[in-house]
């Protein structure tokens, strides 16, 4: 290779035996030209570099990356491609071929050298003023020009003259960076049946472009069709199953949807990928062993004593990886505690949760919300209430910390709990829908005998006791359960999220009174 691009006159060349040496050498020198094998043996592959340069900004715009590889999977290709190389090359490599293929990517380079240099400065508006100039100028690269001209428009917020490329190149022809576009900036526009729409058209055009799921799991998401997006993020981790970015996001989404056996996949995926990974995070082993620790709870089974094991090796990992890493020995030997105590090894539980009770230093947040947890685990909820009020008093003006506050004092009960009373509120709900008062009323007390001090769930019971009395039912038993119902939710704070609709239904209660 080096004597091929000697006689291509090429002057400087440097050779790196294996990943780490490269970024090293990426990190003091600047490139024009990055050959890049695949395989590089143990440690850092080709595609952790490109993600490594790319993300640290190591590769200038006007350098190029070509993955150099024998290997010709769809994992592969796929996985290298998210992180967009100027080009492949294939093994065996000749002069001919090597010469072909880097002096059309230099002649372009060259051209459009202007442009990618001011992009470098982050003048963005100059390299909008470029792009505008260059392109009646360079008919041959009119597609570049205009695809980035687009994302330029995009980046400075311009929407309207991003959408206006993109819909006029799709009215000449159907081009997938057009259509793909057209999606992203529906999405900013927040115009998402229209995102969505695109982003179909586009999948079934090329239902192997895999950035098209992700924006279009994005609209949905923001659509408020989580399932949906959950579903999509999974078609996109099976296309490219080498995408730490999309295997965390699909981890996150599928939590928050209680799906735990989607997102402990998805959580291991992620840290398996990230042990040579730029984008490595303790979170990753952390959200592994959370969701562990929620499928073992309550499970002697095998398979519930390994799932428990293997949480148990995950966050010591991720405390042998990040020593240093601020509040991560902490929370993740709080989540210890809620393994043993689903184990029910309570003994251990509580010699973890007592060290911590026992010291006199204030947590940060992250730790007080993972030892709250820990103790409604085990039972402890006065103990855990006050910790929550005195941490909401702590962080007043933080709406993050707050809002997770408000979450677990909503649903302070174990996850299987929570499933089967989330189960119940949807039942409920769509009795409610269908005009069948009583088989609602019945879904949301029996979902209040589990989580009783739920807002939503004493206000929902409340508003069908309400419809029931308009119908003629017996007014006073109904009036007393809303009573009972109001009295759980005198506590609710002002900034709660169903603090007006609980002062709109206690009025309405109190004018029946």
């Amino acid at each position: 290779m080096r004597q091929m691009l000697r006689g291509m006159g090429i002057g400087h060349i440097e050779a790196c035996a294996n990943g780490n040496a490269a970024i090293q050498s990426c990190t003091y020198e600047q490139f024009d030209i990055v050959l890049c094998d695949y395989n590089l043996g143990a440690g850092k592959n080709g595609q952790h570099i490109l993600e490594e340069l790319r993300h640290r900004k190591l590769l200038r715009r006007t350098a190029l990356f070509i993955m150099v590889t024998a290997e010709t999977s769809k994992e592969m290709v796929m996985g290298a491609r998210e992180y967009q190389p100027d080009g492949y090359l294939t093994k065996p490599i000749n002069q001919a071929s090597l010469s072909q293929r880097l002096g059309a990517l230099l002649q372009q380079r060259a051209v459009l050298l202007p442009i990618n240099r001011e992009m470098d400065l982050d003048n963005l508006p100059k390299a909008i003023s470029l792009c505008t100039q260059m392109l009646p100028q360079q008919p041959r690269y009119r597609t570049w020009i205009l695809k980035t001209l687009s994302d330029l428009y995009y980046q400075v917020g311009d929407y309207s003259h991003a959408r206006k490329i993109c819909e006029d190149v799709l009215q000449s022809r159907e081009l997938s960076w057009a259509r793909l576009g057209l999606g992203r900036i529906l999405i900013a526009e927040q115009r998402y049946a229209e995102a969505i729409d695109a982003l179909h058209t586009l999948i079934e055009k090329q239902p192997d472009m895999v950035e098209a799921y992700d924006h279009l799991a994005r609209a949905q998401s923001l659509a408020g069709k989580q399932g949906t997006a959950q579903r999509t993020l999974e078609q996109a981790a099976t296309l490219s199953p080498n995408a730490i970015l999309r295997q965390k996001q699909l981890a996150m989404l599928a939590g928050s949807n209680q799906d735990m056996d989607t997102a402990c996949e998805a959580w291991r995926r992620t840290v398996q990928l990230g042990h040579y990974s730029i984008h490595d995070h303790p979170d990753h082993y952390l959200g592994l062993g959370r969701s562990l620790c929620d499928l073992s709870e309550d499970d002697s089974s095998d398979e519930g004593r390994g799932r428990a094991d293997e949480a148990l090796r995950a966050l010591a990992l991720v405390r042998k990886r990040f020593p240093d890493s601020a509040g991560v020995p902490e929370v993740s030997r709080l989540i210890e505690a809620r393994v043993h105590q689903g184990q029910k090894r309570t003994s251990e539980a509580s010699a973890i949760i007592n060290s911590f009770l026992e010291s006199e230093e204030g947590n940060a947040p992250d730790t007080e919300l993972e030892l709250a947890r820990s103790l409604f685990a085990m039972d402890r909820r006065d103990e855990a209430w006050q910790r929550l009020m005195a941490l909401s008093q702590r962080c007043e003006g933080n709406e993050a910390v707050q809002s997770d506050i408000e979450a677990l004092l909503d649903e302070p009960v174990s996850f299987r709990q929570k499933l089967q009373a989330r189960r119940l509120t949807r039942q409920g709900i769509q009795a409610f829908e269908n005009r069948d008062l009583d088989n609602a009323a019945t879904s949301f007390s029996e979902a209040l005998k589990l989580v009783p001090a739920h807002p939503a769930l004493n206000l929902n019971l409340i508003q069908v006791r309400l419809r029931q009395i308009d119908q003629g039912a017996d007014r006073q038993p109904l009036i007393r359960e809303c009573r009972q119902c109001l009295a759980q939710l005198e506590s609710l704070p002002e900034r709660h999220k169903q603090y007006r609709r609980f002062q709109s239904l206690k009025r309405k209660v109190e004018g029946l009174s």
